[in-house]
């Protein structure tokens, strides 16, 4: 793997013993450190702490920042405040996806874009035909490192490490310039896993005494460096979405379940018109959770069918490290999506019995949420409405 890219953190695990790195986009990153079920578990009952400085981070800045982001994102910019992030997309003109990402409001007319490591390229390309001379675009992927603190515990490691009121940060809030172990450092409270955490946006350079402190001093409080492996189970049970899997160029935020992050009603924007019109005329798929009855894991891709009839396919799947259950999201025919609908899925030739269950699967850190009750889940609006404000990354 001499050909792939490397954070800035890989000389820090690279080449620990029980570490797995694969080729993740052209990357060279660990799926796993310990084992995914050990880390899964870690974040779910403590804290994990993982590299994602494969990230892509773009500054915006210039009078017309705003109106730019307004006009190719799908979420509503001027509701954002200095000091606050919102979750969004990139939409073709078609109603498909780019790319989801976040939006960091820095200031006035300052903000950083935060995208997904395979989209860098085409994302900035993307930006580059649409943005306006009055607006600078700035590509600082290389020069950011990106670790993700996640769990019941990040909020006690965050506050013994840091010189900010971290514990009454609230969801989607940033700070600026904390010190972190030498360096200055960009906090959130956001996450891809489902629980409490915080993100730390670091000068590359900075990135591995940063790494090391935060294990050392989060030793205490059961943390331990977490995988990709960890990173994808834990983002499923919670049915955060995978760019690739959930959202591509053929799949809308409606289709998706993301329709509150759709501000149809703010204005123009790239994918508007598609988006409405699919809105009134109905939304044609839906992704739905599913669980296996008969033996068998459902996998990405996998058919579905429902009356005989080929309806759809799995996005993803696995045996859900907390529940012990083979679970999946599909994106299936709408007439198909009601909860209990029996459905099959196509496994090495065999139609096995499913049905349609409520997703996310798990409660989350229920205990930070007034909408969601110990036993029962959400509906999926109000579960986005919380969980993307806490853990989309």
């Amino acid at each position: 793997m001499s050909n792939l890219r490397r954070t800035p953190l890989f000389s820090s695990y690279g080449t620990q013993p029980g570490v797995r790195c694969i080729d993740f986009g052209g990357w060279e990153l660990p799926v796993q450190f310990s084992g995914i079920q050990k880390e899964h578990e870690a974040v779910r009952q403590r804290a994990g702490l993982f590299d994602v400085s494969h990230m892509g981070e773009f500054l915006v800045e210039g009078k017309e920042a705003e109106a730019f982001l307004q006009w190719v994102t799908t979420n509503d910019v001027s509701q954002l405040e200095p000091g606050q992030a919102q979750y969004s997309l990139l939409c073709y003109p078609d109603g498909g996806v780019v790319d989801d990402l976040l939006v960091y409001c820095k200031g006035p007319e300052r903000y950083m874009l935060v995208v997904n490591a395979s989209n860098i390229d085409k994302d900035w390309d993307w930006l580059m035909r649409h943005v306006p001379a009055s607006v600078h675009l700035e590509n600082v992927s290389d020069a950011i490192a990106l670790l993700a603190l996640q769990g019941p515990e990040a909020a006690h490691i965050a506050a013994a490490v840091t010189d900010a009121d971290i514990t009454n940060l609230a969801s989607f809030r940033f700070h600026e310039n904390v010190q972190l172990f030498g360096a200055k450092a960009l906090v959130s409270r956001t996450g891809y896993t489902g629980e409490d955490g915080f993100e730390f946006y670091i000068p590359a350079e900075e990135a591995p005494a940063v790494w090391n402190g935060l294990l050392r001093c989060g030793e205490s409080y059961g943390l331990i460096p977490a995988g990709l492996g960890a990173r994808d189970t834990l983002r499923f049970e919670a049915r955060l979405p995978l760019y690739g899997q959930e959202l591509s160029a053929t799949i809308s935020p409606l289709e998706a379940g993301l329709g509150f992050f759709v501000k149809l009603n703010k204005g123009d924007f790239i994918g508007r018109e598609a988006l409405q019109h699919q809105k009134e005329q109905g939304i044609p798929r839906k992704l739905i959770g599913l669980e296996m009855i008969d033996r068998g894991i459902p996998r990405a891709h996998y058919p579905v069918f429902a009356e005989g009839q080929h309806i759809g396919e799995v996005t993803t799947g696995t045996q859900s490290p907390t529940l012990k259950r083979n679970l999946g999201l599909a994106l299936v025919d709408s007439r198909f999506s009601t909860l209990s609908t029996p459905l099959e899925v196509e496994i090495r030739g065999k139609r096995l019995r499913a049905e349609v269950v409520p997703a996310p699967f798990i409660n989350g850190h229920a205990d930070l949420n007034p909408l969601h009750s110990k036993k029962a889940i959400m509906s999926d609006t109000k579960f986005w409405i919380f969980q993307l404000r806490l853990c989309i990354s």
